[in-house]
């Protein structure tokens, strides 16, 4: 037992020393990285304490320290609430939609753009996939308003189909594509640079092996890309999943109208109205968004542990 402690101990002042050398080396880079810690301590962690805010009746003047607390009451009240299982079904849906649809697509575009062989053609194909993401969102979802507008071009083929001439964001039928697909042609560019960055870390010599032994392009595809780009697909996909109840609130109040709640209603665009926007409940959306960050949680926590039975690749 003496040898054991002994052992860690001896182990724990190396560790520091390492540390403390590491820290005078590196400082200017620790120094750099400080900003970044500020930012989620101050913006991410801190918050947390406002947790406790879903448990309360919370008034502004009587503070966190002093407001009623009701236990669960705001949940209760919430899964009780006759917009309950809209909001859940709405959020789910989209979710499911937006894996289903962009997540496949950006894997294929990247494919489809490393092939590209001619350098000046494959920089402004990049440049003009990326642009849409640096766009403020309120002129993006502007842009999706006119394009999907009575008499607009998408509108009048959508029509030939349909037999109408319409909006397509004032008919909930339509508004769940809009906003998933819309958000694809957003960041479809900016999503590709991870799957990029793992195709271009591929070794060469695979191709190459691959060719001298008479494999055509699809045949390197199926057999040297999309395995060596398997760890970085699953990765990205937990981390999608992680993020499946978090839909764009921002987008989704600028996109729908009374007329599309019933299909663009989400908890955390709820959340927003009925904490800031049309009253001041803070309790009752810091417990609806309590409930979200949860279902996230075990989300991810669930695909973690499948991927890492099954494929052999986690986050953690």
């Amino acid at each position: 037992m003496q040898k054991e402690k002994r052992a860690l101990q001896k182990h724990q002042r190396t560790y520091g020393q390492r540390a403390k050398r590491d820290l005078q080396k590196n400082w200017s880079v620790y120094l750099m990285l400080l900003p970044v810690l500020l930012f989620f301590i101050i913006f991410n962690y801190l918050p947390m304490g406002g947790v406790i805010m879903a448990f309360q009746n919370y008034r502004i003047r009587l503070g966190l320290l002093h407001s009623q607390w009701v236990g669960l009451d705001n949940f209760r009240r919430f899964f009780s609430s006759i917009y309950f299982n809209r909001l859940l079904t709405n959020t789910l849906t989209i979710g499911f939609k937006d894996i289903l649809y962009s997540f496949p697509i950006t894997i294929i575009f990247a494919l489809l753009l490393n092939e590209v062989r001619v350098t000046a053609f494959k920089r402004v194909v990049q440049t003009v996939t990326y642009l849409p993401y640096f766009i403020s969102l309120v002129v993006v979802c502007g842009m999706v308003m006119d394009f999907t507008e009575q008499g607009s071009a998408i509108s009048n083929f959508i029509g030939l189909f349909t037999g109408k001439q319409e909006s397509l964001l004032a008919n909930p039928k339509y508004f769940q594509e809009v906003f998933v697909i819309s958000g694809i042609w957003q960041g479809l560019g900016y999503g590709v640079i991870v799957y990029l960055s793992a195709l271009g870390s591929i070794d060469e010599s695979l191709y190459e092996a691959a060719r001298i032994d008479g494999a055509n392009r699809w045949q390197q595809t199926w057999h040297i890309t999309l395995p060596g780009l398997a760890s970085t697909c699953v990765i990205m996909l937990i981390l999608k999943i992680g993020s499946f109840m978090s839909i764009n609130y921002q987008k989704i109040i600028l996109l729908y109208n009374p007329a599309t709640y019933e299909k663009a209603d989400v908890i955390t665009s709820y959340v927003y109205r009925v904490s800031l926007g049309e009253g001041t409940d803070y309790s009752y959306g810091a417990a609806i968004g309590l409930f979200n960050s949860i279902i996230n949680l075990i989300f991810v926590v669930s695909a973690n542990a499948v991927s890492r039975r099954f494929a052999e690749t986690s986050l953690w």
